[in-house]
């Protein structure tokens, strides 16, 4: 028992027998309800912290055991998912898409059943990997704006004084589209951006300019707006016009995230972002539109972009499908679309992604691959920028490596924050979401799956720099660990499924 009874000593038998019941009881109650509509991974981490700390479990338990949205976003998220639906359920596969292997019409299906979005030709990709080059970017882009801007980010930051040019660069672009009469629309996420240094003087200066924003899953109880705490909104998307879009793993903020800590070792994030141009730009504005909504309940019905048919029509470009995923959708949308893209990898699978903790069907989807002979490669982080979840990812490397899977480590200080997959020569896949527990079920996210030869290619360059500074991890170096590190990496796993 947590709490012996000789601990209460000092208190009359018939409390002491009061703690003991109600010690109990939480253990025997919780037994029987946690396990309801969860994972079991997820189920007997929760009931290992309930083993050891019934009380505080409990209220931890409380407070975040449902990964299910409130109600009434849960039904704008339904409704918005029916009228799309209903408005592109005339749109067939393209037709490039009959001459690509059997399993991409198979994976557009099945995103088209999960979150209404259908697969679209015509599109042109852009990778941007330099940090600041990137939000130049999309600064260029916002000053081109005739009549809208939608930015929503998991992280908006102003730049420290003494490292301008990155984030400043693009809420300047915004202040001058707003001041010649641009609607701006700006969403970035309550505590994402909350723990940021800066975060009142940037709200100040926003109200400042008079730009249009809002807060994106809050935790504001006192104004009535609470849900789970880490239930997060973790998409990165800009659209201008509707015409132009970005979306990936970059978070609005200088690369070093305004962290003491990060300057004084050099540490900076690595990211990839791509601009859009196409009808899928369209699908990213309807995720857009759909969070506002969730938000502020306001449609914006007719005040943004939508393709003219004719360009629905075209066939020179690539075809991409955009990825909605998060507790707003109760399917796990990106988990069952990537493990599908996995066990249909017939010759190569590379994957690339900060936070690699996954749950045993994407475990099994990845040794599987290589133990059927698939050539598995993963790209990850030395050292990850968290704790608990670097020494979670750690926990899995023993099978994968035994598996066949061949495992690259970025160096550190610095953090790979890139999130890509590319399956043979066939698709690509890119966009927020991490390989972990959190991207499939807690945080709000957003992925581009792209078809053809010519996506992958103009991913290679990308992956090869990344290959070109890692250091390959080896069976005999990982299991010559030392005995302290394994523990301590087993204890993390342990709690993965909560991270």
């Amino acid at each position: 028992m947590l709490w012996p009874t000789a601990e209460f000593g000092i208190f009359p038998d018939w409390l002491t027998v009061i703690f003991w019941i109600v010690d109990v009881g939480i253990r025997i109650l919780l037994l029987g309800i946690v396990p309801g509509g969860r994972r079991p991974a997820v189920a007997m981490a929760w009931l290992l912290i309930i083993f050891f700390l019934p009380l505080p479990g409990l209220i931890l338990f409380l407070l975040l055991g449902s990964f299910r949205l409130g109600g009434q976003r849960r039904s704008r998220q339904k409704a918005v998912n029916e009228a799309l639906g209903q408005a592109t359920a005339h749109l067939q596969l393209p037709n490039d898409a009959g001459m690509a292997p059997r399993y991409v019409v198979s994976a557009a299906r099945l995103t088209r059943n999960l979150t209404s979005f259908p697969m679209l030709d015509g599109n042109e990709f852009e990778y941007l990997t330099d940090y600041r080059a990137s939000m130049q970017r999309m600064a260029a882009d916002i000053d081109r704006a005739q009549d809208y801007v939608h930015l929503i980010f998991y992280i908006l930051a102003d730049d420290p004084k003494d490292r301008q040019g990155y984030a400043s660069v693009v809420l300047e672009a915004l202040e001058r589209a707003h001041a010649r009469g641009v609607t701006v629309r700006i969403l970035f996420d309550h505590i994402g951006s909350m723990r940021v240094k800066g975060y009142r003087q940037l709200r100040r200066r926003l109200d400042a300019a008079g730009l249009e924003y809002q807060l994106a899953m809050p935790v504001l109880p006192w104004r009535g707006k609470y849900q789970r705490p880490d239930l997060r909104n973790h998409r990165k998307i800009l659209i201008v016009d509707g015409l132009v879009g970005y979306t990936g793993s970059q978070n609005l903020v200088e690369p070093g995230y305004k962290r003491a800590s990060s300057h004084a070792i050099g540490r900076e994030w690595v990211d990839l972002m791509s601009r859009i141009t196409g009808p899928v730009v369209a699908s990213l504005d309807v995720v857009f539109v759909t969070d506002w909504f969730a938000e502020t309940g306001d449609e914006l019905e007719g005040r943004f972009r939508e393709p003219d048919p004719a360009e629905l029509e075209v066939d020179d470009g690539s075809i991409a499908q955009v990825i909605p995923s998060g507790p707003g959708f109760s399917n796990e949308n990106n988990l069952r679309v990537f493990n599908h893209l996995f066990y249909s990898a017939r010759d190569r699978l590379v994957v690339v992604s900060p936070y690699l903790v996954p749950d045993d069907s994407m475990l099994y989807a990845l040794t599987t691959a290589a133990q059927r002979g698939v050539d598995v490669e993963l790209f990850v982080c030395r050292k990850a920028d968290q704790f608990m979840v670097h020494h979670a990812q750690q926990s899995y490397y023993d099978a994968l490596l035994k598996a066949g899977i061949r495992i690259f480590r970025y160096p550190d200080p610095n953090v790979l924050h890139a999130k890509l997959f590319t399956v043979d020569n066939d698709v690509a896949v890119f966009g927020s979401s991490n390989m972990d527990m959190r991207s499939f079920s807690l945080n709000m996210e957003v992925s581009v799956l792209t078809v053809g030869s010519e996506t992958v290619e103009a991913l290679q360059p990308v992956i090869e720099d990344y290959r070109a500074v890692s250091e390959e991890l080896t069976l005999a170096e990982w299991q010559a660990r030392p005995r302290a590190q394994r523990w301590v990496d087993n204890v993390f796993r342990l709690t993965s499924a909560l991270q």
